[in-house]
């Protein structure tokens, strides 16, 4: 089809349920954390692998995928994208441990890749500069749609039909955005031949594989010695240096660099960018802990927990189409401030109210102000951030943009993950030494140890139920020793989830700061679209 023939919003819709299907299955699975943690025998760390290699695998390639389109044509590309992300879908539902998911799951998120900086392009390609803001609006009206999708889905599927469902639901949606995208997507080619950088491939993705493994495996390695005589600040630490050879390489490579440092000359890319970093580590760490404090300590079914947080999600997706038209008329930094603000304050309030025996909704009012910080975000972040991009950096951009969102959620999702590790194995144990004190002396000290070791694993914690009490307990001791050890469990779980929302409002509030550079341009790039073969990506 000619791009010029094409309908855009037909064009935009097919675009969508591919980048639909793609945050869906972020947020489906973390409504699926405390089932795969029983299921699956697994520790929460290889649970959280689960959720990181899928942003890894998605992040890192994606400078790399964005180039593949200005060469191959966004539509070939992000049909690829497409085929890859529905059979690796199909094999993650197949996958009978834990290993086979996370490998299944680092092939889904190269899927992945291959088409977010596809979607974006067309939209700078399809839609004229003052047309835009609409057009973005849908974008981040799907995010929304997604977020309330994944939970709710995920909970009904999970409930009724077992884990593996969250993923096979992907394959009929994929087979419908397949048929969507040959028929109603142009075949739209920049025809820019680029060279590829692959010393800068490697560099990027050897840098963030070692700080995103040293980081979240740190607790499971105790900080120490990860194999033979390597410890884990030395991997952090090489991350580091391959990061910053990466930078130096870009900055010397003459030829065509992964990372065109000049568009960082661009003010409001940078800050956009920035703040989308802070986006993606929040939005991506804040589940994990809210999850399994709703499911393991409220004891909400997965289905009840995606029904608790959809009138989030929903508000995100009534809003965010508004906050896109209304990013064209008024300055659009103000409402990404307001967003990341009122997302913030939504997350402290939730940390505040939290206790054990909290009542679920509750925490309604909360989520509702979270759900008004997401839809206010993302519309007018994207519509400044790639705004003000000239049309021949529109490609490149696109994919340092939608990579540094997911940097962040790698980040967010190993950050989050080791401190939810670590509090809850250190909550736990001080619950249990508090709780040991009404036990008579002689049992004290094995309740306390024989808590605080299920805590370490924290594989226990996957049902509301908490470990079992210690065999060969009186029958009289028994009984108290089983509710003060749900008690210390549920405890210990409630500090912890509080304790690790702490980061993710810090990481917002410094998001406030970034998005305060941001400043309302008028689009220099108002000329007519050149033509199809002569488009820059």
């Amino acid at each position: 089809m000619n791009a010029r023939q094409a309908n855009p919003w037909a064009a935009l819709g097919a675009l969508c349920l591919g980048f639909f299907m793609i945050l869906l299955d972020t947020t489906i699975v973390s409504i699926a954390i405390p089932t795969m943690l029983r299921e699956l025998n697994a520790g929460l760390n290889s649970v959280v692998w689960v959720i990181s290699v899928y942003l890894l695998t998605y992040a890192v390639p994606m400078l790399f995928t964005s180039r593949l389109g200005d060469r191959f044509g966004p539509k070939r590309v992000f049909l690829a994208g497409l085929v890859v992300f529905t059979g690796a879908s199909l094999w993650c539902g197949l996958s009978g441990n834990v290993e086979m998911l996370i490998a299944a799951r680092a092939v889904q998120g190269l899927g992945a890749a291959l088409m977010t900086p596809q979607t974006l392009a067309f939209i700078t390609h399809l839609f004229p500069p003052a047309k835009r803001g609409p057009a973005m609006g849908m974008w981040g009206g799907v995010a929304g749609l997604a977020t309330i999708a994944g939970p709710l889905l995920g909970g009904v599927l999970v409930d009724h039909f077992g884990w593996e469902w969250i993923f096979y639901v992907n394959v009929p949606i994929g087979v419908i955005a397949i048929g969507m995208t040959l028929a109603l997507v142009p075949d739209w080619q920049p025809k820019h031949s680029h060279s590829f950088d692959l010393l800068g491939i490697f560099l990027s993705s050897a840098a963030l594989l070692c700080i995103v493994f040293g980081v979240q495996n740190g607790q499971q390695y105790d900080w120490g010695t990860v194999w033979g005589g390597i410890t884990v600040f030395e991997i952090i630490g090489a991350g580091v240096l391959l990061l910053i050879a990466f930078l130096v390489w870009q900055r010397y490579n003459k030829r065509e660099p992964l990372l065109p440092l000049q568009v960082f000359s661009n003010r409001n890319f940078s800050a956009g960018t920035l703040t989308a970093t802070t986006v993606g580590f929040a939005m991506t760490g804040m589940f994990l802990p809210l999850v399994i404090y709703i499911q393991s300590v409220l004891g909400l079914t997965p289905t009840m927990a995606g029904l608790l947080t959809a009138p989030m999600s929903l508000l995100s997706g009534i809003v965010a189409p508004f906050v896109g038209n209304l990013s064209d008329k008024v300055n659009g930094k103000y409402l990404v401030m307001f967003g990341l603000a009122a997302l913030a304050a939504g997350l402290g309030i939730i940390a505040l109210q939290a206790s054990p025996d909290s009542s679920p909704w509750s925490f309604v009012p909360a989520l509702l102000v979270c759900g008004l910080g997401i839809g206010c975000i993302f519309s007018p972040m994207s519509n400044m951030t790639m705004g003000s991009v000239e049309p021949r950096l529109a490609g490149t951009a696109s994919g340092i943009f939608n990579t540094s969102r997911q940097v962040g959620g790698v980040l967010g999702s190993a950050a989050i993950g080791v401190l939810l590790q670590a509090r809850v194995s250190s909550s736990i144990a001080d619950e249990a030494a508090k709780a040991a004190t009404q036990l008579p002396e002689q049992y004290r000290a094995p309740f306390a140890e024989g808590i605080a070791k299920a805590a370490a694993s924290t594989g226990e914690f996957g049902s509301a139920g908490g470990p079992s009490p210690m065999p060969g307990l009186p029958a009289e001791v028994a009984a108290q020793a089983g509710r003060l050890a749900s008690d210390a469990v549920h405890s210990g779980l409630t500090d912890a989830a509080r304790v690790t929302m702490l980061l993710p409002m810090v990481v917002l509030l410094l998001g406030v700061l970034s998005a305060a550079m941001l400043r309302k341009v008028k689009p220099r790039w108002a000329a007519p679209a050149p033509a199809p073969e002569t488009a820059a990506a």
